[in-house]
């Protein structure tokens, strides 16, 4: 499964970073076979390996959302109320931050910034951009990603 990732020229602790990078970008997290099978690859413990993945919150562990909710948390989001549209967010999809829904259809994170400081403060889902995003308009915005998921189905 992940034989093109582990192979013999990178069987060394030192690439383990790497490899897990790799593996979460063609599975889209880091499920526990993945991290006990590049343990067993390395020859390393599983407590080493999970110790590694969890300290970079870089890697995910558990499976991604259809649509993934980032709600950007830089100085210009922050300022413009960029906490009180995660709280919001978080009501809304009955989800913390971090987590994802029952259904994975939706997942919520906090990001750093997104780059778009000017349309504070900002949300994306999936690959699209909501700038000036407010409480409110978060209601707005899920009742209409949600009917489209409803026309779809």
């Amino acid at each position: 499964m992940y034989s093109s990732i582990l192979t013999a020229s990178r069987r060394h602790p030192g690439h383990l970073i790497d490899i897990l990078q790799q593996i979460q970008s063609m599975d889209g997290y880091l499920s526990n076979q993945a991290m006990l099978k590049v343990a067993g690859f390395l020859d390393m413990s599983s407590a080493a390996v999970w110790g590694v993945a969890t300290f970079y919150n870089q890697f995910r562990f558990t499976p991604p959302a259809r649509k993934p909710v980032r709600v950007c948390m830089g100085t210009a989001c922050h300022l413009a109320g960029g906490q009180l549209v995660l709280e919001a967010m978080a009501r809304e999809l009955k989800i913390e931050v971090g987590g994802t829904s029952e259904d994975r259809e939706f997942s919520l994170e906090r990001v750093a910034c997104i780059g778009c400081c000017a349309l504070a403060p900002v949300v994306t889902m999936k690959d699209k951009v909501y700038p000036r995003m407010t409480p409110p308009g978060v209601e707005e915005v899920l009742v209409g990603i949600k009917a489209e998921s409803e026309a779809e189905a």
